[in-house]
């Protein structure tokens, strides 16, 4: 995956503290905008989601 974005949550103050995100029609993937090369998380497109919901019912 080469089309990285950064997160709509970040603002112009946050310069490279951010969570990027890639997607395909079949993947979706998350990295760390600080350290790209440290890891990538991928997800099947459909369990995208029910992740983010997840960590949003955890907080």
């Amino acid at each position: 995956m080469d089309n990285w974005r950064k997160s709509s949550y970040s603002g112009p103050d946050d310069g490279n503290d951010c969570v990027e995100i890639a997607n395909s029609p079949t993947r979706i993937a998350i990295r760390d905008s600080k350290d790209p090369a440290f890891g990538i998380l991928t997800f099947p497109a459909e369990a995208f989601t029910p992740f983010i919901e997840a960590l949003k019912a955890s907080r």
